[in-house]
C-alpha cells in the first residue's frame, strides 16, 4: 500500500470549490487506525480534505519557469512510469535505477496504483481539469519520493514519508494521517523513537526544494546521491537507527 494523495475536491463540480469531509476523514482514520492494511482508507482521507493544497501546489507550479512548463505541458506520468523500455534504459545508479528496482522487488506498478485511487464514490481523478491532472501528479511520484526520502515501505518508512508529503504540499489529509500515526506510536511503548522519526520526516520535506514542480523525467536520469544534495534532501538518521525488523511495530500505516 502506498499513501497516495489523490487531492481531489469531493464536490460536485471544480468551480464549486473543494469541501472539506471531516466527519468522513475521521470515520476512515479510525477504520485504518483498526487496520493498516486497509489501503481505502487512506485515498477516502485524502479526497475528503486535499482538495485545497491540490488548487495552492498547482497555482505555486505556475509561479516558476520550470512549473508552468510542466503544467502546460501536462505530461501524465503514470504512463511514462509504465514504459519499461524507457525505465530500463535509465542508467545504473540514478534515481530511475533505484525506482526500477524498488518497484519490481515490490511488485508496484504506477498503473495499480491509479486504479487504486480511482476507487470510491464522488471520485474525479480522471477529470480533465488541471487541479486533477496536479493530483494525478501527487499520487504518480509518491513512489520516487519513496527513493529520494529513503524511507522503505514498512509502517514507520510510510509514517515519516506522511511527514515529508505534508510538509511538501500541506494536504491535510497527509495532517491527520500523521497525527494519528503518531498517537499510535506513542502508545506502542517500543523503547524505539517512533515519533521523532515521523517529525523529522516533516522537517526535512520543510528543508528540501519543492519536488513538484520538477522535471521527473529529467531528475530519473540524475545520479541518486547528486540528485539528494541538489534537491538538500538530508540523511534519514533516526528512520535508519530503528531496526528494520522494529520498523512495523504497531503503526497505523503500512506497505
Amino acid at each position: 500500500m502506498a499513501l497516495l494523495d489523490t487531492a481531489t475536491a469531493t464536490a460536485p463540480g471544480w468551480h464549486a470549490g473543494p469541501k472539506l469531509e471531516w466527519r468522513h476523514a475521521l470515520r476512515s482514520l479510525r477504520r485504518l487506525l483498526n487496520d493498516k492494511e486497509d489501503t481505502g482508507q487512506v485515498f477516502e482521507i485524502m479526497r475528503s480534505l486535499n482538495g485545497t493544497s491540490t488548487a495552492r501546489c498547482y497555482g505555486r507550479m505556475l509561479t516558476t519557469t520550470e512549473g508552468g512548463r510542466q503544467a502546460y505541458e501536462g505530461l501524465e506520468f503514470a504512463e511514462r512510469l509504465m514504459d519499461d523500455a524507457w525505465l530500463d534504459g535509465l542508467p545504473e545508479g540514478s534515481v530511475g535505477a533505484a525506482y526500477r528496482e524498488f518497484i519490481r522487488e515490490e511488485r508496484l506498478s504506477a498503473d495499480g496504483l491509479a486504479e487504486i485511487s480511482r476507487k470510491g464514490g464522488q471520485n474525479n481523478i480522471d477529470d480533465p481539469h488541471p487541479y486533477a491532472w496536479m493530483g494525478r501528479r501527487v499520487r504518480d511520484v509518491h513512489d520516487i519520493w519513496h527513493i529520494l526520502s529513503g524511507y522503505h515501505r514498512d509502517a514507520l518508512g510510510e509514517a515519516c514519508l506522511v511527514g515529508f508529503s505534508y510538509a511538501q504540499t500541506k494536504g491535510l489529509g497527509w495532517a491527520l494521517i500523521g497525527a494519528g500515526a503518531a498517537w499510535k506510536a506513542s502508545r506502542a511503548r517500543s523503547g524505539h523513537p517512533y515519533v521523532k522519526a515521523m517529525w523529522q520526516g516533516y522537517r526535512r520535506g520543510k528543508a528540501s526544494a519543492w519536488l513538484l514542480s520538477e522535471d521527473y523525467e529529467r531528475l530519473l536520469a540524475e545520479p541518486l546521491q547528486a540528485a539528494r544534495r541538489r534537491l538538500n534532501i538530508t540523511p534519514a538518521t533516526i528512520y535508519n537507527s530503528i531496526p528494520a525488523e522494529a520498523r512495523n511495530g504497531a503503526l497505523p500505516v503500512a506497505a
